[in-house]
């Protein structure tokens, strides 16, 4: 697009969505591009009486859309997909504004976000018979919540949003979606879109900060929370839940990490376990955050690593349209904690290996790839979880060793194994606690496969059929026979 071609953008307007309407603020923010720090569009802030009305409205369409079949349930979910298929280009090009990620990496979010809806109208939770005798049958039945408050994080917002919308309506609750305020326009704009195909109140949207997700967590009306987020966030919201006893869904951080053992293949492995680190720069809830290479293969490993980092991943940092994965980091306070990893290292003398160009005066919150070459397990950059393109890669040689180097408190997500043999990988796996391990690919969790954290990486989960039973109560019918 040439200089002066007008912006395509520029006249689009974001509204919260409350009873199946567009809704005004009386107050609003502005959120920057991460790539160039320009000025975005208004974002409007909903008021305690937003939230009051929307909660409101999801009680009262809960009524009718809470007895809805599975059937009804899944034609509207379709159509929520064909919303985003329809809109794939406007949603995209608002992704790529607020969250810095590249045309392709913007269009890969809508995408997948409509995957989620059509593959949650192909599964439904059945009643079960839980017990059976001649005097007694029990049957196990699922039943929805009400209304759901869904608290989105900021670096895949439609993806991780729609996670939690899909599963809500598909399991017949009426859903409240707040996105971050980092990156309020897609999901804004998405609902706004969505409302002709749904019954009004079904799913609403209201933007805001820490306030507005305070009030939704501590709504008597709301049923239930689902969360993505950091640990010290997800603390908080479980404790004000508690004073309603609200039900809650918290997939918090994971410092994952990703080990690789003295058989594999390094020309196949090297460009996987890069990928694992630095999809979107790392800001990725399971991104490799640590890698653990055994001691035999550790220089080898570090070299290829960072050549294929030069190869691949040197950013393409004036051009969003681009075929990269990589970026700048989504916001300013990821940035500035990120930069402070890596000042961190510098400052007590570990081997920090820098690829790429320095963006030191120029606009945007750029890191470049950085390799930390084998800091001691007690440093910041191995004890937190980075969220940026900050890769520790240490050496081990016992297997009781490494495993218990990577079963930190705050990596209870995710992990993966990179060994070739394969009865070896499941044993190493077994033994890592988390949520999810990913054996010989890169870390990314699958539609189809229950995704939830242990320890401090979170309470409950989402995806696959049995993340549903997170959406639903479950009833037992004891039922007399004779």
């Amino acid at each position: 697009m040439g200089s002066n071609a007008p912006d395509p953008l520029s006249q689009v307007e974001f509204s919260n969505v409350v009873g199946g309407r567009p809704r005004g603020a009386a107050e609003s923010h502005r959120v920057v591009d991460p790539r160039t720090e320009a000025d975005l569009w208004e974002a409007p802030t909903a008021s305690a009486r937003d939230l009051d009305d929307a909660v409101e409205a999801g009680r009262a369409a809960f009524r009718t859309w809470g007895r809805s079949t599975p059937a009804e349930r899944a034609a509207v979910l379709n159509a929520v997909a064909g919303v985003l298929y329809d809109n794939e280009d406007l949603l995209a090009g608002i992704l790529m504004r607020e969250t810095g990620k590249s045309r392709i990496m913007a269009q890969m979010e809508v995408k997948r976000a409509a995957f989620h809806y059509e593959y949650y109208a192909t599964v439904q939770l059945e009643d079960e018979i839980q017990y059976e005798d001649d005097d007694l049958q029990i049957v196990g039945t699922h039943e929805p919540y009400g209304v759901i408050g869904a608290i989105s994080p900021w670096n895949f917002p439609l993806i991780l949003s729609s996670v939690k919308v899909a599963s809500a309506l598909a399991t017949g609750n009426c859903v409240i979606i707040k996105p971050s305020p980092f990156t309020p326009y897609a999901i804004l704009k998405f609902c706004e879109l969505a409302q002709p195909v749904l019954p009004a109140g079904v799913f609403q949207a209201l933007n805001g900060g820490a306030d507005v997700g305070e009030r939704l967590t501590r709504h008597p009306g709301v049923a239930h929370i689902s969360f993505t987020g950091t640990i010290a966030v997800g603390q908080r919201i479980m404790a004000a839940c508690a004073g309603t006893l609200k039900k809650v869904i918290l997939e918090l951080a994971g410092n994952d990490a990703a080990v690789v053992t003295d058989d594999v293949d390094l020309g196949v492995v090297v460009p996987k376990v890069a990928l694992g680190c630095l999809l979107h720069a790392g800001q990725m809830c399971v991104a490799s955050k640590r890698v653990y290479v055994h001691a035999s293969r550790y220089d080898d490993f570090l070299a290829r690593f960072r050549a294929h980092l030069a190869e691949t991943y040197a950013a393409t940092y004036d051009d969003a349209d681009a075929p990269s994965v990589f970026g700048p980091l989504s916001n300013r306070p990821n940035f500035e904690r990120c930069r402070g990893f890596v000042e961190d290292c510098r400052d007590k003398g570990y081997e920090v290996i820098t690829v790429g160009e320095e963006q030191e005066g120029k606009k945007g919150f750029w890191i470049p790839p950085t390799i930390v070459a084998n800091p001691p397990e007690d440093s910041l950059v191995v004890r937190e979880e980075q969220f940026g393109p900050v890769v520790p890669i240490m050496k081990w040689e016992d297997e009781e060793d490494v495993i218990a180097r990577a079963n930190l408190d705050n990596a209870g997500l995710g992990a993966s194994v990179w060994c070739r043999d394969a009865v070896r990988a499941r044993k190493l796996a077994r033994q890592l606690e988390t949520g999810t391990v990913f054996i010989n690919q890169p870390p990314q969790p699958h539609h189809a496969g229950y995704f939830a954290g242990q320890k401090l990486s979170g309470v409950g989960g989402e995806l696959g059929k049995q993340g549903l039973l997170s959406y639903c109560q479950t009833k037992s019918l004891h039922i007399a026979k004779r």
